[in-house]
């Protein structure tokens, strides 16, 4: 299995009503040097500009940013390329990140390399910890920036400490 830690920025709470802005992907591995990043444009006329705000885009900008189908089969040939088997898809917010990257594939794509599943990493921190009330934010290394590269390396940070310093059995 390899491990892809995901981030994604968006202009609105749900896909195909609001777009998803631009996404990173990072494998997780000891360097975390190979990575994706997406830049799409929007697929609705819809958005909130305090949402898109959050991405450091402007409406202006967005339109010329590169096609979905363009940047999901991108990402599709990335996944291929850098996963020897099933790839795992984990990020920080998992029930936001999962939804707009398996919609926008089964959307443009009609599949989604991922299957039907996702992986929570502060569900991952919460169990180690055994507490519900905890987060694993401050083991990220990079700093948070809403560049989805950035955020998604930081995550990928954060799970390697929890691997390396706290026991958490995963196979990289």
């Amino acid at each position: 299995m390899a491990y892809i830690m995901v981030d994604v920025e968006s202009d609105g709470p749900i896909p195909g009503d609001y777009s998803m802005i631009s996404f990173g992907a990072v494998l997780v591995d000891q360097q975390l040097e190979t990575t994706f990043y997406g830049k799409l444009k929007p697929i609705s006329d819809k958005y909130i500009p305090e949402a898109l705000a959050v991405s450091g885009h402007s409406r202006q900008d967005t339109p010329t940013f590169d096609d979905p189908v363009q940047v999901m089969t991108a990402f599709k040939t990335w996944l291929d390329k850098v996963c020897k088997d099933r790839p795992i898809f984990i990020s920080d917010n998992n029930g936001f990140d999962w939804m707009f990257v398996c919609w926008y594939f089964h959307h443009f794509l009609g599949e989604n390399p991922f299957g039907f599943s996702s992986q929570n990493l502060g569900s991952i921190y919460k169990g180690l910890q055994r507490d519900m009330f905890t987060n694993f934010k401050h083991l990220r290394k990079t700093r948070h920036t809403h560049h989805p590269v950035d955020d998604a390396k930081g995550n990928a940070e954060a799970l390697l400490t929890m691997k390396h310093e706290m026991g958490l059995k995963l196979k990289l």
